[in-house]
């Protein structure tokens, strides 16, 4: 302890970690070294816990500590520093919960099994030609056939990143200006900042981009628009229809933006349970829309479809021919077996259902118990759905660093029935505060349990984005 006297000069949050950087990068602090608990180095500081507190926030949210839950805190044991920057809280973060929902992973359980798709690849890795048609025709017939309006062209690329990364590549240079959505996918920011591109950042609301802020934003002539059309990260809205609509006139209207081209993220394609929607339904010639199938299919499979106007998306593929030329056609051909196979299909449905969170059926009456204040109990209470002795059952749009939000269920506001539909409202469920063993022994564990798995693969959360839920068992015992 007598190390950390030495090096701390001023005991505020910003001094604090400052303080142990210095220690960590000079090597006095050794990779995987347990740290002193919060309340220890607060004592021996004479401060509040609240003020170490944040100053190990800051070290984690810089990669450089990792907290293990009960275990305590560490110095990271090995170095993150081929990962973006943003990117590396994520890795930073080790949870001692049951589910972790952080990290957007689908469950595995819920992918559909590859080996039909297997057995359909050639024995040999062989192409006919260098040259040849980048996407296998049977892929791109079913590719076509289920995007959300009719494009010139559609390729295959590694997946919603790759797209999303060589279409800016296309449309923007250094210095050029990109609309984000705020708050957005960290990812996107830190590919812009290593271009050297200036993000333009609007609000988002319920329904998408707020037309008003998109408006302001494009009166400064930005080179494209970054968007997620539906299951938004990290707030899971939606954009509907007529905001599409509006947008898409408001960007045809804009005399400042009239080489501005619209990316779109859907990432998570056949699971979400939100329209298909896209401003490309009214300007094909200046969207180019992605659908990615990690979360609905595999994320090993690395595999995503592009699609929009044959100018830009001729350019896109050339630029390939001259790195690894082409998604593999054995990946192709797994992932068209596995797009048009039924029982896949089947288990891709099943997997985007988030609607069994809602399907307890109603207690008996003998679970209707009163206590005290004439107050349902407990019992009663997590019968209901409403929530569980360890954990509720809550939207991700309502979780915010407060936490303790408590859901509407079958009831609204007004005490009327039809809370709503986690879709209709722009987000998703979520169960926090459920640590391990937080459903060993209910009753319904394994409902609940298959509710957590549906929701696993679409509804989470990016660390750091300030919505960490907190349930009974403390904070990020879960995130959703």
């Amino acid at each position: 302890m007598r190390l950390f006297l030495d090096e701390i000069e001023q005991a505020t949050p910003a001094g604090i970690a400052a303080a142990l950087g210095r220690l960590i990068s000079s090597g006095r602090l050794a990779p995987g070294e347990r740290l002193p608990t919060v309340r220890d180095l607060a004592g021996l500081l004479g401060v509040s816990p609240a003020t170490v507190s944040h100053a190990w926030q800051a070290l984690s949210s810089a990669g450089l500590i990792v907290s293990r839950g009960r275990s305590g805190t560490f110095v990271r044991e090995q170095a993150t520093r081929w990962l973006p920057a943003r990117t590396q809280s994520l890795a930073g973060h080790v949870s001692d919960a049951r589910i972790d929902l952080s990290r957007g992973t689908p469950d595995p359980l819920l992918l559909p099994a590859l080996g039909p798709a297997l057995s359909r690849v050639s024995q040999r890795a062989m192409t006919p030609s260098y040259q040849a048609l980048p996407v296998i025709p049977e892929l791109l017939t079913v590719l076509a056939g289920s995007w959300p309006y009719r494009c010139e062209s559609i390729t295959v690329v590694d997946g919603a990143l790759d797209a999303v990364s060589r279409s800016l590549e296309q449309v923007a240079r250094f210095g050029d200006r990109v609309i984000v959505e705020d708050p957005g996918f960290p990812p996107f920011f830190d590919l812009l900042d290593q271009m050297g591109i200036e993000r333009l950042p609007v609000a988002v609301d319920a329904e998408g981009i707020v037309p008003a802020a998109f408006q302001a934003a494009l009166s400064l002539s930005p080179a494209a628009v970054i968007l997620q059309p539906r299951a938004h990260n990290p707030t899971g809205a939606s954009m509907t229809a007529d905001r599409a609509a509006e947008l898409a006139r408001l960007l045809a209207a804009s005399p400042r933006a009239g080489q501005t081209v619209v990316i779109e993220d859907d990432h998570s394609g056949a699971i979400s349970t939100s329209p298909d929607v896209s401003l490309g339904k009214w300007l094909p010639e200046r969207v180019l829309h992605v659908r990615s199938y990690s979360k609905s299919h595999g994320p090993d499979l690395r595999i995503a479809a592009l699609g929009g106007p044959a100018a830009l998306v001729d350019r896109i593929v050339a630029r390939r021919m001259l790195g690894p030329g082409w998604t593999s056609r054995m990946l192709q051909t797994i992932l068209h077996e596995l797009l048009t196979d039924g029982a896949s299909m089947a288990q891709v449905n099943e997997g985007g259902c988030p609607h069994r969170v809602r399907s307890a059926p109603r207690p008996r009456r003998r679970h209707q118990r009163v206590g005290a204040g004439g107050r349902r109990t407990r019992r009663h209470r997590a019968a209901r759905g409403v929530g569980h002795p360890r954990g509720r059952w809550q939207p991700v749009s309502r979780i915010g660093a407060a936490g303790g939000v408590h859901p509407r269920d079958r009831r609204g506001a007004d005490g009327r029935r039809g809370g709503g539909c986690p879709r209709d409202r722009g987000g998703g469920w979520g169960l926090t505060g459920v640590s391990d063993g937080g459903l060993r022994g209910h009753r319904s564990q394994k409902r609940t349990s298959c509710a957590i798995q549906s929701l696993h693969s679409h509804f989470f959360l990016i660390s750091g984005c300030g919505l960490r839920g907190r349930g009974r068992q403390g904070r990020g015992a879960c995130w959703a």
